[in-house]
């Protein structure tokens, strides 16, 4: 019993590094791998792809030689990568690091990979890729707007929750009813939490101003699009079975420069559109980090942001 009578929680230590993109958390991690032997695992939908490198501002071969990142690199770029796959990955590399004594660190910023880590993965029909087709070409003769008032007849909690531009949820919403007879909204509230294994602290990485973050994915940005962005697009797009309705390649800036590249604009636009696009991101990230439970936020821009993270650990520690 602890000294307020409340039982010990005797699970083992794992800690959740998020925060917003170009916020400073790869730097952090690799510091945190450093004073602690902490074994680092990637929380990022986009870095889990091979040959996708400068616009997923994946480690470096040096920063990984340094400290490997578990989870980057596990897919082709022409495959889908699930929120429970990752969390069967997750689970099994966070086994493998306690079980040789060291300090589970899950770093990035897919918010949904993190919470359906903690949370479980509700148990849905699996993809018809032909009825996702057959949904496809409707939204395109009728108009996505049609699917999404089919939806919120059935499940307006489903298409409150589901933007009508967002296709790929939108399908998959209509896909899991028709498959199942069961609303999308009903398979969440039926989403039981399991008890998870660890003792997870919760850390959040972001500059205290939303006008440097800015200026900082403006400076990432131009760094990559100098860094050979455009010729890493160039050489994916040449494959025949890539195409830009994966979610590869529907990645922040991917998009965007593959639409550059089939002429749609010029270099000028496509630095404004992606800086804006990457912004977006970043604003929902925060809006995920703000209702996150149990977080503990850091500037990222203090001079000390990295003691200050070594001590939240270290205080949690014991």
């Amino acid at each position: 019993m602890s000294p307020s009578g409340s039982r010990r929680d005797d699970r083992p230590l794992a800690v959740l590094l998020l925060g917003p993109t170009a916020s400073g958390k790869t730097d952090n991690a690799i510091a945190l791998h450093q004073r602690f032997g902490a074994e680092l695992i990637s929380v990022d939908s986009a870095m889990v792809y091979r040959g996708m490198d400068i616009g997923t501002a994946k480690p470096s071969p040096d920063e990984l030689a340094r400290a490997p990142h578990r989870l980057i690199d596990i897919r082709d770029p022409a495959e889908a990568y699930t929120a429970a796959e990752f969390r069967r990955d997750a689970l099994r590399e966070m086994e493998a690091i306690t079980a040789c004594g060291k300090l589970p660190l899950l770093v990035g910023g897919t918010m949904m990979y993190a919470k359906r880590l903690i949370d479980g993965v509700a148990t849905m029909p699996e993809a018809d890729p032909a009825l996702r087709e057959k949904l496809r070409q409707r939204g395109e003769r009728e108009g996505f707007e049609a699917l999404h008032a089919e939806l919120a007849g059935f499940d307006p909690q489903a298409a409150e929750a589901i933007h009508p531009r967002n296709r790929q949820r939108l399908i998959r919403a209509l896909e899991v009813y028709r498959l199942s007879g069961v609303a999308l909204s009903e398979h969440w509230r039926r989403q039981q939490r399991e008890n998870f294994p660890w003792r997870l602290l919760s850390i959040a990485l972001a500059p205290a101003e939303r006008h440097v973050l800015h200026a900082r994915i403006a400076q990432r940005f131009d760094i990559m699009l100098a860094g050979g962005f455009v010729s890493e697009v160039a050489t994916l797009k040449q494959r025949s079975d890539l195409h830009p309705d994966l979610p590869s390649m529907k990645s922040v800036g991917y998009r965007q420069v593959w639409e550059h590249l089939e002429g749609a604009y010029d270099h000028v636009a496509l630095r404004e559109r992606g800086i804006a696009a990457t912004r977006q991101l970043a604003k929902r990230q925060l809006t995920w980090l703000r209702r996150w439970p149990d977080l503990h936020w850091v500037d990222s821009c203090a001079a000390n942001a990295g003691d200050q993270i070594a001590k939240i650990v270290r205080d949690h520690g014991s």
